[in-house]
């Protein structure tokens, strides 16, 4: 009885550590998200807006398609914390990088309140890695063969959890941006780890770390001179060193 009542307690206690992450996976503001489409779409003058469904089947979200004729090369591009598809350096990226050749498809990421601080959005990664699934199968079936993500921020964080999982191996490349908390470790794809010289303190940290678990032959890391987490002023370059890396990795 005693070995019963230990491992029920075991089980409760495992119960409730499991609780908060199914339970915040539900807190995503679907409102907000809406509130973003409302705003973004009718002011939309390059690519076209594209709602996908989760596989949860429960919401639709956002994504803005810039098509390129005649390739087979695509990027997602994946924003950062309680912003949008289309917002400042993501928006310069998915319509600079179509004007350089390749398809872009940046797609709305799970969100919190405005308010939320950036230790609160762990619990939506896994809906975030089931949205960047979704955007591969439409790149897929558009065609596209040769596909990369591109991250910044939060949504780097985000990326890394889908490609630790069973990413498709239609994603060949990931240029990841300002990436703090995490590093490359057991990544077997091509990566670009760029930040800037004055960007966030947690990114110039980490950058060391980050070098070191860069597996892939043709990984890099490049620093952005004087260049800030949003690249603010040297945007020209943050798209020059993500296209000629996706130009080097995408066959």
């Amino acid at each position: 009885m005693k070995q019963k009542n230990v491992l029920t307690g075991l089980l409760a206690a495992w119960a409730l550590l499991l609780w908060p992450l199914g339970a915040g996976a539900a807190d995503a503001d679907y409102a907000r998200e809406k509130k973003w489409a409302n705003e973004v779409v009718p002011g939309l003058v390059v690519g076209d807006p594209v709602y996908l469904q989760t596989p949860r089947g429960h919401h639709k979200f956002l994504t803005l398609f810039t098509p390129v004729a005649g390739t087979d090369k695509a990027a997602i591009v994946v924003h950062g914390m309680g912003i949008h598809p289309d917002w400042g350096m993501v928006g310069t990226l998915r319509t600079d990088l179509a004007d350089r050749g390749i398809t872009t498809l940046s797609i709305q990421m799970p969100i919190l309140a405005a308010d939320a601080r950036g230790e609160a959005y762990p619990p939506t990664f896994p809906e975030a890695a089931e949205r960047i699934g979704e955007a591969v199968d439409f790149l897929k079936a558009k065609g596209y063969t040769q596909i990369a993500i591109v991250s910044h921020s939060m949504g780097s964080r985000m990326s890394r959890v889908y490609l630790a999982g069973k990413p498709d191996p239609a994603v060949k490349a990931w240029a990841s941006l300002g990436l703090s908390q995490d590093d490359y470790a057991a990544l077997i794809l091509p990566v670009l780890d760029l930040y800037g010289d004055n960007d966030l303190p947690p990114v110039l940290a980490n950058a060391a770390k980050r070098k070191q678990t860069l597996a892939a032959g043709s990984s890099q890391q490049k620093v952005i001179a004087h260049a800030d987490h949003f690249y603010s002023g040297h945007e020209a370059e943050m798209v020059a060193a993500v296209a000629d890396f996706l130009k080097a990795t995408l066959k």
